[in-house]
């Protein structure tokens, strides 16, 4: 479904990545790890084009992404949920979802039942949520675009642990009713359970990618830990 091969990304003269490789099947949730700054967020922007590829390839069902501004990767069927979540503040909890939503089985009615909590609020305006409710909404935003791929950068950094526990229990409905996920979080106890694949990026480059299961301690230390 989506496949980046050599993918080499510069801010101004600085280069950032050196040669990400990296795909997404249907129906897969694949994990993208690794420690801070190691270009995970950088893969994120140059698959959306909001920070283009130098070099390299970016396909999504075969189509050449490289070309085509972000409005266009969006409407081929790709969703984002933007680290730091990025919802519109001087709209209300169900304006944010109206504003985005495209035709397609996510509507209104289903996110809200994914989310009991926006619809309590559907009419509260986004900037007086609390960051767990902000991440919820920045999640059923991209649901409703009816995304064939949902992207989510840090998906649940910095919340409270009852708010994470709903988030991940909506994660693990998703896949399981066989949405392609790509997810970038740094809670290797709640993603590893779920995802099929994982790859690692070290300085801008991936070094490891494999299942769950093969992700050892010898790599973990090396690559993942403090």
């Amino acid at each position: 479904m989506l496949e980046l091969t050599a993918v080499e990304t510069f801010y101004g003269p600085s280069q950032a990545l050196f040669g990400v490789d990296l795909h997404v099947q249907a129906g897969e949730l694949v994990a993208l790890m690794g420690r801070n700054g190691m270009g995970k967020t950088t893969t994120i922007r140059s698959i959306f084009g909001l920070t283009p590829a130098s070099r390299g390839t970016i396909t999504f069902a075969s189509r050449d992404l490289r070309r085509l501004p972000s409005y266009r990767i969006a409407q081929a069927g790709l969703g984002l949920v933007p680290e730091g979540r990025r919802c519109f503040s001087n709209l209300s909890v169900r304006e944010n979802l109206r504003v985005t939503s495209r035709p397609g089985n996510w509507d209104l009615a289903r996110v809200e039942s994914l989310f009991p909590r926006l619809a309590e609020r559907h009419r509260q305006m986004a900037d007086t949520l609390s960051g767990g409710e902000q991440q919820m909404l920045a999640i059923a935003r991209a649901l409703v675009t009816n995304p064939r791929l949902l992207v989510l950068d840090e998906a649940t950094e910095g919340l409270a642990p009852v708010i994470r526990g709903e988030i991940w229990a909506a994660i693990r409905l998703l896949k399981a009713q066989g949405q392609s996920i790509l997810i970038v979080d740094k809670s290797l106890k709640e993603v590893l359970p779920v995802a099929d694949r994982c790859t690692i990026l070290e300085k801008g480059r991936t070094v490891w990618t494999g299942t769950p299961d093969a992700l050892d301690d010898r790599v973990r230390d090396r690559y993942l830990g403090v």
